[in-house]
Order: structure tokens, then C-alpha cells, then sequence
């Protein structure tokens, strides 16, 4: 169980790292950021709370596509990435504002692949996971495709909600759109094959 909630925290933690660093760039944040920040923006509170908002109707979506009751137990992830989105963005990476293009990019980047590690490292933890991943997970197991596919359809999906909602999209959403899938299915086998020769289950 130690290394179950240690892997959880760590990749949460990481992944708001990720999240925010994409915000912070200046291109375009993921789809779902973009979403939570636009409405942020539009309406008001922090992405963080509207993090808690939309994952509250992701999980009823889930619910319906897994045909399983409602995983309750998700609003505690959701309250603590949203809580960590807001502590990378409000605190620790306040100043952060890249002025030229390398350094939007490289920023854009380091946020990418730090968010393909934060997922990887937190859903073999097998704690409940954030609406927007297990979303993945529903539309895997209902669609029968891959991790990388079913990332990639729930990205198109929030990138469309993005856009109505005039959210900052911009190259950089494309990119984390197209990118989350592939770094997952890389460093999934890795970080899954690490917890479980920590804990010595072989779930």
C-alpha cells in the first residue's frame, strides 16, 4: 500500500507539474486544460475548481459507458489534482511567463512529456482515477482500442468543447492532443512493471 499511494501522489504531483507547465507556455494548453481555463476565464473561479466541476460529469459519463455506478470515490482525485494545478500555477510557478518562442516551446514541451510521466506513474497505482483518465479506460474497454487510441479520441473530444467555448487553444493543444496517447503506451509497461516488483502483486 505504501508504494501504491507513494506512486499515486508522485505521479499527481507530477502531472500538475505538466499541466501547468503547458498552461504557462503561451501555445495552447490540453484540451481539457484549455477547457478549465477557459472557463475560468469566462466565468470565474480557478482551473483547479473548474478541474473538480467538469470531472464530477465525466464521472456520470463514465458511469454510463462503463454501465457501473458512479465512482464516487473520484472526487478525492479530482480535489487533488485540481488542488495541485492550482498550486503550480498560483504559487510555485507564478513568475513563469516564457517571452520568445524557444523558450514557449521548450516549456510546451517539458509540460508534455512531464504529463505523459505523471499519468504513467499514477494509474498503475490502481487508486481511483481522475474522470478524465478513466474516461480512457471506458473508452478502451467499450471501444476495444488502445490506451494511445482511447487517450487520443477523449483529447478530440475535450478539443472540441475547448473550441466552442473559446478556450486558449493553439498549437500546442494539437500537440498535447496528439502526444498524451503515444507517451503513455511508452511509459506505461515501465512504471506498471516497477510498482509491481515494489509490491509483489501482479495485478
Amino acid at each position: 500500500m505504501f508504494y501504491r499511494i507513494l506512486f499515486f501522489i508522485t505521479g499527481i504531483t507530477v502531472l500538475g507539474l505538466g499541466i501547468s507547465l503547458s498552461i504557462k507556455s503561451g501555445l495552447g494548453s490540453g484540451a481539457w486544460d484549455a477547457l478549465n481555463v477557459g472557463l475560468a476565464n469566462t466565468i470565474g473561479l480557478t482551473p483547479g475548481t473548474w478541474v473538480v466541476i467538469v470531472g464530477i460529469l465525466l464521472i456520470i459519463i463514465n458511469s454510463f459507458l462503463l454501465k457501473k455506478r458512479p465512482e464516487i470515490t473520484a472526487i478525492i482525485t479530482l480535489f487533488l489534482i485540481g488542488a495541485v494545478i492550482d498550486f503550480w500555477l498560483m504559487k510555485a510557478l507564478l513568475n513563469l511567463a516564457p517571452q520568445t518562442w524557444t523558450d514557449k516551446i521548450l516549456v510546451l514541451l517539458a509540460g508534455i512529456l512531464t504529463m505523459g510521466i505523471g499519468l504513467s506513474i499514477y494509474i498503475p497505482a490502481k487508486f481511483p482515477l481522475s474522470p478524465i483518465d478513466n474516461l480512457m479506460i471506458a473508452l478502451r474497454e467499450r471501444l476495444g482500442v488502445s490506451l494511445m487510441t482511447a487517450k487520443t479520441i477523449g483529447e478530440i473530444i475535450a478539443f472540441s468543447a475547448a473550441w466552442l467555448l473559446n478556450g486558449p487553444i493553439g498549437i500546442g493543444t494539437v500537440i498535447v492532443t496528439f502526444s498524451i496517447g503515444p507517451l503513455i503506451q511508452v511509459f506505461f509497461p515501465y512504471t506498471e512493471k516497477l510498482l509491481k516488483s515494489l509490491t509483489g502483486h501482479t495485478w
